[in-house]
Parts: structure tokens; sequence; C-alpha cells
């Protein structure tokens, strides 16, 4: 994945609680740019229009849950190689299974998480 012109990376935080957006913002926006969708739909139009470097998705959102959307975004040629973290609260294996199986997904955090997990995560990926 190409950096922008600035050669900062941009993150891509999907989740429909504004607190875990901000927490996630807070923790991120000193070393990356940090773009933020409320729902599954608008993750995937930021994914296509934005080009995100890595995208963390929480799995129950309205209009279109993050499975949904992770589906979505690696379905499409455009948007396919963008690395995808499964943010949540839902701590199944099946979900788990489901999200990297099937869905594509590259890893999976379970909420309530804590900054180091999160960076080691993103640093993966990044």
């Amino acid at each position: 994945m190409e950096a922008n012109q600035s050669g900062v990376k941009k993150i891509l935080i999907a989740d429909d609680e504004p607190s875990v957006r901000s927490l996630v913002k807070k923790l991120l926006g000193k070393s990356y740019i940090v773009l933020e969708a409320n729902d599954g739909e608008e993750a995937v139009n930021m994914a296509l229009n934005q080009k995100p470097d890595l995208i963390l998705m929480d799995i129950l959102m309205p209009k279109m849950d993050g499975l949904t959307a992770c589906y979505a975004i690696k379905a499409n040629q455009a948007t396919k190689a963008i690395p995808v973290v499964m943010l949540t609260a839902v701590d199944y294996e099946l979900n788990k299974k489901l999200s990297r199986d099937i869905i594509g997904a590259h890893g999976y955090i379970t909420k309530p998480f804590n900054s180091q997990d999160l960076m080691k995560t993103i640093g993966q990926f990044l």
C-alpha cells in the first residue's frame, strides 16, 4: 500500500459508537491520519474513495454490519488489498473463524482492548 503525499498512513475506524471512534482517534491520531465511519455502508464507500492503509471494523453496526462490509471491501478489486481488522465486543470463535476464513479479515481484536494490543496489531499490517 502506498502512503499519501505526506507519507502518513491512513486508518479507517468503522464503528457506530462515537466513544470507540474517539478513543481510537486519540490513540492513533499522532501517528496516523484517522478516518471515521458510523456504519458498514459508510466504511465501504470510504474504503473506495479514501483508500486507507488499514481498516478497523466493528461487527455490529447499523445499515450494513461489519462482516458484510468487510466482504464487500474484499470482493472489490479496488479495495481488496486493504487489510481489515475486526474490532468487536463479540468474542465467539465462530465469528473469528468466519471473519478470517470466509470474509477475508486479517485480524480480530476484542473490545474492550488495550492500546498496546491495538498498536501491535496495527504494526503487523502497516
